[in-house]
């Protein structure tokens, strides 16, 4: 008789004594829900990303922070009564839509977690703490951002590596294998999707009152600073995402325009044209209506919500005439939901697959030592 491969599913947990499970750590930025609590995320922000690139000292970021928190409370107040970013909601939502799609295909061995950057009680090392806890020792970190850069996912990278450093115990590390996921900027899946988006609004809300010509059409990307100490900051991705969109739609739609949704910090320069810029060519070249839609954003947050309604509210002073459309991000789409979680399964499969090693983080002190040895004893002969 021949053994089916469900008879032999069934044997794999107890050979590696039901740990051949993967935790996948969903990473996004998270958006406080309270005022009180700007000040700290500014901090956190602005030492996390500012340090990266800007000419200014540790001490300022406190200052700073409050500073900044000034002008956003000018903003909520005034403009959007105490807004709420719904940010933290729709994240969940991509959580819980991916793990249904994996656990679909792998069970309860795969489970997808959340962090927020700068949000508790999601920080990397609190929901890290709690998946080691749960006794997970395989790791998928996913950051759901998706510009890859140094900037965005090496900064859940950087989260991640500290938290690792102090989760560690002794001698023999808790995790054994290790994946991650760079940013889906070239997924043709993700592309197809963002045009068909775009079209289908078109479609429905502007075709009647605009011809092809007459529609522009203004892909928002993350705003990147050109200089960052020598890292990478996402522009090269950012700009293949756009031109990979575009060339979806500009046989039918010649009016279109990558647009930076930047942080204007002073000293910095930033990626050209910024949206309300590329908007304002775009109306210039014979644009009656013009749609707004988040490319370089998985999830909605402020910048796609309250600075494009800012940027719309301020063209709409000048040029009353012309019809403005903003479209939302991805967020819970089905069908990123799924390919989401298609992308994942390769990784699992590696995770489940490979080997584990173990690893003693106390050997990488002894290692560098060493290396640095050999390093002078290499020298030594040159010189003799």
């Amino acid at each position: 008789m021949v053994a089916t491969p469900e008879k032999i599913e069934q044997k794999t947990p107890d050979s590696s004594a039901g740990n051949d499970r993967v935790a996948v750590l969903l990473m996004g930025y998270g958006e406080v829900e309270s005022y009180e609590d700007f000040a700290n995320y500014n901090e956190q922000a602005l030492n996390l990303l500012t340090a990266k690139f800007a000419p200014v000292p540790t001490w300022i970021y406190p200052p700073l922070a409050k500073i900044l928190a000034m002008f956003d409370l000018h903003e909520w107040d005034h403009q959007h009564g105490n807004f709420i970013s719904p940010h933290n909601a729709i994240f969940e939502q991509q959580r819980a839509g991916i793990e249904k799609h994996l656990q679909e295909k792998w069970g309860s061995r795969v489970q997808v977690f959340k962090a927020f950057n700068f949000c508790a009680p999601f920080l990397p090392e609190q929901v890290l703490t709690e998946i080691k806890a749960q006794g997970f020792d395989k790791l998928l970190i996913y950051p759901l951002l998706v510009v890859d850069s140094i900037f965005t996912s090496g900064i859940a990278v950087e989260q991640v590596n500290n938290a690792l450093v102090h989760l560690a115990d002794g001698a023999e590390h808790w995790v054994k294998g290790q994946r991650y996921i760079p940013s889906f900027y070239n997924e043709p899946a993700y592309i197809d999707l963002l045009a068909q988006l775009v079209e289908e609004k078109i479609a429905k809300d502007l075709a009647v009152a605009h011809l092809p010509s007459q529609t522009g059409i203004v892909l928002m990307n993350h705003g990147c600073p050109h200089k960052a100490k020598g890292f990478t900051s996402g522009i090269t991705e950012s700009q293949i995402l756009y031109d990979l969109v575009r060339e979806k739609l500009i046989y039918r739609y010649p009016l279109i325009s990558v647009g930076w949704l930047n942080h204007d910090t002073p000293l910095i320069e930033w990626t050209q044209p910024n949206a309300k810029q590329a908007a304002e060519n775009l109306i210039l070249l014979g644009a009656t209506a013009v749609v707004f839609m988040p490319i370089g954003f998985a999830t909605e947050n402020h910048e796609t919500l309250l600075d494009v309604d800012h940027i719309i509210h301020a063209l709409r002073r000048r040029r009353p005439d012309v019809t403005y459309v903003q479209m939302a991000c991805v967020n819970d789409n089905p069908d990123f939901l799924k390919m989401t979680a298609e992308w994942a399964n390769p990784q699992i499969e590696a995770l489940l697959s490979e080997q584990a090693i173990a690893v003693n983080p106390q050997l990488a002190a002894v290692q560098a030592h060493d290396h640095h040895h050999h390093d002078h004893s290499h020298d030594h002969h040159h010189h003799h």
